[in-house]
């Protein structure tokens, strides 16, 4: 991974051989994606999906950057929302790319957030067994985190992200401006995301969170700069490195089989998004792992303080959360897709930046820690 700053922006490279991309972070990217799209290009066309939230924000510029690089455009428009990412409306997604005249020169653009991007993502995997798609990142989380690395999927009733594919976009650009449309609800959840950088690798990381977060979360655009180019460099490196998450990726995890059993039990809704749930599991991964005797209750505490500052929530009340049966949250955790042999696996905290994977949680501490939690 190597970094370079030119016209304001930041330059990344996710170093993966002949499938290496760029990702670039700055603003007013979205005037230039024709210039930055267009050498990448088998096909002077492009699909660009993106969902009605965004649409009416940042789908004009866009088409108008395409247009001005020479690239003619077919749109979709999906519904908005975790709930978009089902077999259906991957169906339905499917059925409109292939009636555009697709062929395996064209290339699908993500115009949205984690939603948008995974569906795009993993249509872009199957269609025609494989095109290409770019990455135009437009929440917070989906620019320090789910934009990266080539996670593409979709949800079932059983569990999230249980239907995918690792398959890996040709280019993320990740334009800073578009945040100033978000709700601070949606701008929260992508900085949970954010913060799990340091929690898993650098505790200096999490102690600038400490300094910085209300100023990133007020789009202050140095703090802001910094934490989206930090997120997605720590994650280059792990990707880089570990493609297909059989070893260190894996803590690129952490906090995420609490939270997606959480998003679960509450359908994948807006009653909870995707980076509150993890926040309450990386809150839970450090209370569980204090009940083990592995973390000090206090590392948890200072988690929980920082959290609280900023607005995430810390305790499972704070989200409407309360008297969900430990089986039941249990049975969600075991359709997790790092379950080894029935076993659940979890990303378990020594402290602040220093994290492991647990690969056979001890289910019944675990089933009397989700009771008292819940």
């Amino acid at each position: 991974m190597t970094m370079a700053s030119e016209d304001g922006c930041d330059r990344l490279v996710v170093a993966l051989d002949n499938r290496a991309y760029d990702i670039v972070v700055g603003p007013g990217l979205l005037a230039t994606a024709g210039e930055e799209i267009l050498p990448l290009l088998r096909r002077r066309h492009v699909v660009v999906v993106t969902d009605e939230n965004v649409a009416p924000h940042w789908l004009a510029p866009l088409r108008a950057s395409l247009a001005a690089a020479g690239i003619t455009q077919h749109t979709v428009v999906l519904p908005p929302g975790e709930e978009t990412k089902d077999l259906v409306n991957f169906g339905r997604l499917a059925e409109e790319i292939l009636a555009c005249g697709v062929e395996r020169g064209s290339t699908l653009v993500a115009l949205g957030g984690g939603v948008v991007g995974d569906l795009t993502g993993f249509a872009a995997a199957t269609l025609l067994r494989g095109i290409d798609f770019v990455q135009i990142p437009t929440t917070l989380l989906a620019q320090v985190d789910s934009s990266v690395g080539g996670k593409t999927g979709i949800n079932t009733r059983l569990g999230k992200n249980l239907i995918g594919a690792f398959y890996q976009p040709r280019l993320v650009l990740a334009d800073t401006d578009v945040l100033a449309s978000l709700p601070r609800r949606e701008l929260l959840a992508g900085y949970a995301e954010t913060v799990k950088y340091g929690l898993i690798r650098d505790a200096e990381f999490f102690a600038w969170c400490e300094r910085q977060g209300n100023a990133l979360l007020a789009l202050a655009p140095e703090p802001l700069r910094h934490a989206i180019v930090t997120s997605c460099g720590m994650k280059a490196v792990v990707v880089a490195a570990d493609e297909r998450e059989e070893g260190e990726r894996a803590l690129l995890n952490f906090g995420h089989t609490f939270g997606h059993a959480l998003e679960t039990e509450t359908g994948f809704s807006s009653r909870l998004l995707h980076g509150e749930a993890v926040a309450l599991g990386m809150a839970l991964a450090f209370d569980f792992a204090a009940r083990l005797g592995i973390a000090a209750p206090g590392e948890g505490e200072r988690v929980r303080r920082h959290f609280a500052q900023t607005g995430l929530p810390t305790q499972l009340a704070d989200a409407g959360l309360t008297g969900i049966p430990a089986d039941r949250l249990l049975g969600h955790m075991s359709k997790d897709k790092k379950v080894r042999d029935g076993k659940i696996t979890l990303i378990l905290p020594r402290r602040i930046g220093d994290v492991f994977v647990m690969r056979d949680a001890p289910v019944d501490k675990l089933r009397a820690f989700l009771s008292e939690a819940a």
